[in-house]
């Protein structure tokens, strides 16, 4: 067992925003879908819309979101990560760290 005594700030921010990004892209996907869904259910009249029938400007917010959910979720992760990489830093100087077993396969 090993401790893990220090994280590098920015590595560790670097991993979150990509982290994050993957889950934001995930996000946009299923907003995207539900944007489709309620433009089909529009198109085919079995929901009324106050706006026009069809793909209208919902659409484009919906796969907008493909761009700007990764986008704006890789940036909260990178913040996020420079936060957690300090706090714990600084907690495992009081703590000791973490322990943590890596096993070497050949």
């Amino acid at each position: 067992m090993e401790k893990l005594q220090r994280i590098r700030i920015f590595t560790f921010a670097k991993f979150q925003a990509v982290l994050m990004a993957f889950v934001g892209l995930l996000a946009g996907i299923l907003y995207s879908f539900g944007g489709l869904i309620i433009d089909i259910l529009v198109s085919n009249g079995w929901i009324t819309s106050s706006e026009t029938p069809g793909l209208s400007y919902g659409t484009l917010l919906a796969f907008g979101a493909l761009i700007g959910m990764p986008i704006i979720f890789a940036s909260a992760g990178f913040l996020a990560g420079i936060v957690e990489a300090i706090l714990y830093n600084l907690f495992a100087k009081w703590f000791g760290g973490l322990k943590i077993n890596f096993e070497h396969k050949e």
